[in-house]
């Protein structure tokens, strides 16, 4: 189905793209030393979900649909900017703070919820896949869309073990930090700051379609 030289490209460069950290990263890191490693885990698994939407909508050629159409582009660009300047606003004044008696379930529910979310209404994750998968398409090896799904999965796949890296060390970090009383408040404030700024970028940030 893949030419191995294509397949072999894919590889390396999906290796590069993700050990560069990007605002995912920056995201799976806030969470991870913020609320540990469980968090910092669950948030990856998110993401990674939230990207295999991109993955499948690339495939079916939603995206090129969203691509073409400035106004929606425009209108999921800002309410995913929105909604990372609402959560960096909810950690900054505690909100995301585990209420007593809360479950711990779902507090990570809430985290993977989020997640998902962080990663679906960024269109340019959108446009990131349908430039690069069909990068790495032979149409004479068989279906273009298989083909483009079958990398994307791969990628994503990928992104999920060097996301979860992030998230563990992140997570390590964070919690030999938070044996020290006056540390939650500063890692709170990171976070949000963290969040809030990664939604400023997102708004301001081209392209605009």
């Amino acid at each position: 189905m893949f030419d191995a030289v294509n397949l072999g490209l894919f590889v390396v460069a999906s290796v590069v793209l993700l050990v560069a950290p990007g605002p995912a990263v920056l995201y799976i890191v806030a969470r991870s030393l913020d609320q540990g490693r469980t968090a910092g885990l669950v948030s990856v698994a998110g993401v990674a979900l939230g990207s295999l939407v991109h993955v499948i909508a690339a495939a079916l050629g939603v995206s090129a649909l969203l691509i073409s159409s400035a106004t929606a582009f425009r209108v999921v660009k800002y309410v995913g900017a929105a909604y990372l300047i609402y959560l960096g606003i909810r950690r900054l004044v505690g909100g995301d703070d585990v209420a007593a008696g809360e479950a711990e379930q779902t507090v990570l529910r809430r985290v993977f919820t989020q997640g998902i979310m962080v990663n679906v209404l960024n269109p340019k994750i959108a446009l990131f896949f349908f430039a690069f998968l069909p990068q790495f398409v032979s149409p004479d090896t068989g279906s273009v869309a298989l083909q483009v799904l079958a990398l994307g999965f791969l990628f994503v796949l990928m992104g999920l073990i060097s996301d979860s890296v992030y998230a563990v060390l992140a997570g390590t970090l964070g919690t030999a930090m938070r044996r020290r009383a006056w540390v939650g408040r500063l890692q709170r404030y990171v976070g949000g700051s963290t969040l809030l700024g990664l939604g400023v970028l997102a708004a301001v940030g081209g392209p605009d379609g």
